[in-house]
């Protein structure tokens, strides 16, 4: 973000949280400082592929923590579900071969890069992997393909046999491998608009403590249902576009 779009998103924070404000001129630069260092590589809205619904606002990100966490807001609150959002719009990118002489491996690289990050704003669509291998895929296997890349994401192979044990002590896990192997949609690769919870994490459920009145929260066994329909009509939508292209 450059320096005025972070002037408005510290006024906009401070307008939901007035509370915390700086007391002074001097405390406001100085944060206004740091927040345009930590987030200089973070921009201020960018175009998700699955459409609008899905796109990034750092506004949003920031009115959805003060609305859900009782602790003061930080940069990190804002880059660290950037990155989250930059590797799912990365994650369905497949670089192709920049037009730059492969053997300046400089050039290549930073060619590389500046697509990358074009797909990251939304500046470029994402490449998907037939584009690259040069022949048309079936549906079959582009629908393997993502099946493969969900697992991926879910983390490193273990032992079908090890896996299995270990499904009763990591239900959530255990059910998202489950509907990426059968190519069907998971709620946590979407947002959850209820309560906030990012792509990954389960879905939270609100406590008081009633002695102290502190905030807590803890993961739910099950999605919330607006989740679960945005997780469906994403997956619809992939779907529908794989059969346009085939």
């Amino acid at each position: 973000m450059k320096r005025p779009e972070i002037v408005a998103l510290l006024a906009f924070v401070d307008r939901l949280d007035p509370g915390r404000a700086p007391q002074s001129k001097a405390a406001a630069r100085e944060r206004l400082e740091q927040w345009a260092i930590l987030l200089d590589h973070v921009p201020a809205t960018a175009q998700h592929p699955d459409g609008p619904d899905r796109s990034w606002d750092a506004s949003r990100v920031a009115a959805r923590h003060i609305a859900t966490t009782p602790y003061p807001i930080k940069p990190s609150d804002i880059g660290g579900p950037w990155e989250t959002y930059r590797r799912d719009v990365i994650g369905r990118h497949w670089d192709p071969a920049p037009a730059v002489d492969p053997d300046d491996v400089t050039a290549y690289r930073a060619a590389l890069r500046r697509t990358r990050q074009a797909v990251a704003v939304g500046q470029l669509p994402p490449t998907p992997q037939h584009a690259i291998e040069g022949r048309p895929s079936p549906i079959r296997a582009e629908r393997d393909a993502e099946a493969a890349r969900r697992l991926a994401v879910l983390g490193a192979y273990v032992p079908r046999t090890v896996r299995d044990q270990l499904a009763a002590h990591r239900p959530h896990r255990a059910a998202r491998e489950r509907l990426a192997a059968a190519d069907l949609p998971d709620p946590l690769d979407v947002e959850c608009t209820w309560c906030g919870a990012i792509v990954g994490q389960p879905c939270r459920a609100r406590r008081i403590n009633p002695r102290t009145d502190a905030i807590g929260y803890r993961a739910k066994a099950y999605p919330h249902p607006a989740r679960v329909e945005d997780a469906q009509a994403r997956h619809a939508r992939r779907q529908q576009q794989e059969e346009t292209a085939a």
